[in-house]
């Protein structure tokens, strides 16, 4: 019996040290996403950011970010103990209890910290070509390490949220959402890029550099997430659970399907042209559309909530640009709108959800993030300034913020 249970924890242990490692490969993902979609004299601040912000958040989630999101004594999620020498979680395994953790608790830790910066990479995109590197990063380690795990701790570490039946398996609205109102409140204080909007409302278009990198960002991210979605089973060394991860892989599939092809309709439809960046951004949210439940759907709903997570970007991104809120990677919209459709979803294939709890969870997190986030960027802004100037901002955030470029030969020539 023992053999079994050692062999039940190494299995479930390697299992989520492995999705953990898939998210970590989203970082990538989202770097390539954004690094495509700005401009080529932006590119190296956009790439210094996306890795800075994974060591920022490895780092603030350590110190108080896990402690803050799980301090409720747990076996299953201790606070920071095991960090420094705590009880072997093994021997408590062995000891039997329903409460016995399934893993280590060191697997748990790093699957919860990629998470954190998955959360942080959205931010990124939406806030690129005009901000100070300095700034981001600071508020980096505000978000990563207080603003997330704050209200992460509400529904998953067993909080209010999750006491009064809020729902969201791996973090439509926890994680996507979050990060996109995050983004959105620093958008409004950060303004538009020079010349995305003209005085008479017509909008601009500042094409990306590089769109076959976008492309592979959106392959690296729609791999990883079976990692985000899959890991969130938490194990699979039983029948039941090694079931649930197969569901909830094909439904992960499934519906970055249906949302690519919704979005590539709608974009033919109103544009009478196949707009790849659209294209792409609708496989983005059909992914979060379907994060808050990937497992009770079936395939074929999977499809569908995905669809119309697809369809909801493409009016999402039009909307944010009539309201002059300028977001380069259409981040906002991907992450923020398709999530909340996301979260509202969870009872239509669920019943163990409610819609009134669902919505409540969407207005406590967003209510909370936004003002957190606008306090924090009004206070970032006030020290330090978070934009650069026009001078710098012309002459690109590479040079201005890194020193370098990107592209130097192509740039050269160019001048």
């Amino acid at each position: 019996m023992e053999d079994i249970v050692q062999l039940q924890y190494a299995l479930d242990t390697f299992y989520f040290l492995i999705c953990g490692v898939l998210v970590m490969w989203m970082a990538a993902g989202f770097a390539m996403l954004e690094a495509g979609l700005v401009r080529t004299k932006s590119t190296t601040e956009i790439l210094a950011k996306n890795i800075a912000l994974f060591a920022i958040a490895s780092v603030m989630y350590l110190l108080v970010g896990y402690y803050i999101m799980y301090s409720s004594e747990s076996s299953i999620l201790p606070s920071l103990g095991f960090l420094i020498g705590g009880e072997n979680a093994l021997d408590e395994v062995l000891a039997g209890g329903d409460e016995a953790p399934y893993y280590s608790n060191r697997a748990d830790f790093f699957f919860q910290i990629v998470f954190a910066g998955a959360c942080m990479s959205i931010v990124s995109g939406a806030v690129a070509e005009r901000m100070k590197l300095w700034a981001f990063l600071a508020f980096a380690v505000v978000m990563t390490g207080f603003i997330y795990p704050i209200q992460g701790a509400w529904s998953w570490g067993e909080g209010w949220l999750d006491e009064i039946g809020y729902s969201d398996y791996a973090g439509s609205g926890i994680v996507h959402m979050a990060g996109a109102t995050a983004a959105l409140a620093g958008v409004i204080l950060l303004g538009a890029r020079k010349g995305k909007y003209g005085p008479n409302g017509q909008v601009n278009a500042i094409p990306g550099c590089n769109l076959p990198l976008s492309t592979l960002g959106i392959f690296i991210l729609w791999m990883g997430w079976f990692g985000f979605n899959g890991g969130s089973e938490l194990k699979i060394s039983d029948v039941e659970s090694a079931n649930n991860v197969a569901q909830v892989l094909v439904n992960t599939n499934m519906a970055a399907a249906g949302g690519l092809i919704a979005a590539m309709i709608v974009s033919r439809i109103l544009f009478g042209k196949t707009d790849l960046t659209m294209t792409l951004n609708g496989a983005l949210a059909g992914l979060v559309a379907i994060t808050a439940d990937p497992l009770s759907p079936s395939a074929f709903a999977a499809v569908l909530i995905g669809a119309v997570g697809g369809v909801i970007v493409v009016f999402s991104v039009l909307g944010l640009d009539k309201l002059k809120l300028d977001d380069p990677a259409g981040a906002i919209s991907a992450h923020g709108s398709a999530g909340i459709w996301g979260v509202l979803a969870v009872p239509l294939t669920n019943a163990d959800a409610s819609f009134g709890a669902q919505l409540i969870g969407v207005i406590a997190i967003f209510a909370f993030v936004f003002i957190a986030s606008l306090i924090v960027w009004s206070i970032l802004k006030a020290v330090m300034g978070i934009r650069v100037s026009e001078e710098e901002e012309y002459e690109g955030v590479d040079i201005a913020e890194c020193g370098m470029e990107a592209y130097p030969e192509f740039t050269s020539a160019k001048k």
